[in-house]
């Protein structure tokens, strides 16, 4: 399952970039997690717990902003009681259309968020934004419009999607083989045309407009590429994946095992003390957001 086109469509929600791209990514990753898992555990839906790995893409081959999350998705569940493998009850996993609307709605709540606390910069393009009425115009707007998530079944099977989305992973937004030219003013580079056909053509920028255009794909401070989620979230990963697996090779697991088989792996996981050997206790986890704002960190 893709997500590539699950993002604001309307023209009014596209301001410059350099205004809205942090805030845009703490929008995006957070209705992630909540949408898709949220509809997946659903009764009237799957009624299982997916897990999602998923991939911050920020560039189009013509170096501008384009941020989207491709998520890929094992084609069903674990049973909310760990006890069976669900398999979707749909033609293809999960309903696109209420996919759409629970984003559509996660979306603007978090953008509406923002601005009431006053951490949407509102300049440019979208400086008519800062007076009230012009901002909840827009948001009626953008309920009325309809949004789209993009969905899909893998194409030749899941490890061509895996091998597609590898070369992602640790890429910067242009490769060394495209560049063609530089004269100490301008850059030359290759690049596709994917609106027309995916026409190949050149692409000559000054210098300042290509850096400018590279450096949008910076990431924030404290922000990944690569986030897991649900029963392939970093905690759970080794153990769900491994009942995943037996439950789909040979069939129902009694709640007893299944209960015995997650103490063991949260034991196995859990950090010892250099000294004693004793099992350290966890008092707090911070995300790498949180801890980029703690300043009593010292890692001299």
């Amino acid at each position: 399952m893709d997500d590539d086109r699950a993002r604001s469509t309307p023209d009014p929600t596209d301001p410059a970039p350099s205004t809205r791209t942090k805030r845009h990514y703490f929008i995006r990753r957070p209705l992630l997690q909540a949408g898709g898992l949220e509809i997946a555990s659903d009764p009237k839906h799957l009624r299982a717990e997916i897990g999602v790995i998923a991939i911050l893409h920020t560039w189009g081959q013509n170096l501008l902003l384009h941020p989207h999350i491709h998520c890929v998705i094992p084609a069903g569940g674990l049973s909310l009681d760990h006890r069976r493998w669900v398999r979707p009850r749909y033609p293809f996993f999960l309903p696109v259309r209420v996919l759409s609307r629970v984003f559509r709605g996660k979306f603007l709540a978090g953008l509406k968020q923002l601005y009431r606390r006053k951490k949407l910069r509102c300049a440019g393009p979208a400086a008519a934004l800062a007076d009230h009425e012009q901002f909840a115009k827009l948001l009626r707007r953008l309920h009325r419009h309809d949004w789209v998530v993009y969905a899909k079944p893998a194409f030749g099977g899941p490890m061509q999607v895996l091998r597609y989305l590898g070369r992602y992973t640790h890429r910067v937004a242009i490769s060394n083989h495209r560049l063609l030219a530089f004269d100490q003013e301008r850059v030359t580079f290759r690049w596709k045309d994917y609106a027309h056909g995916n026409k190949q053509g050149q692409m000559t920028l000054a210098a300042t407009e290509f850096l400018r255009r590279f450096f949008l794909h910076v990431l924030p401070k404290g922000f990944v590429r690569i986030r897991h989620f649900g029963f392939l979230a970093n905690r759970f990963r080794t153990s769900r994946l491994a009942l995943g697996r037996q439950l789909l090779a040979s069939g129902d697991w009694t709640e007893q095992e299944v209960r015995t088989r997650d103490l063991r792996s949260e034991r196995s996981s859990l950090w010892h003390c250099p000294r004693c050997g004793a099992a350290m206790i966890v008092m707090q986890r911070f995300t790498a957001a949180e801890l980029s704002l703690c300043s009593y960190f010292d890692s001299s």
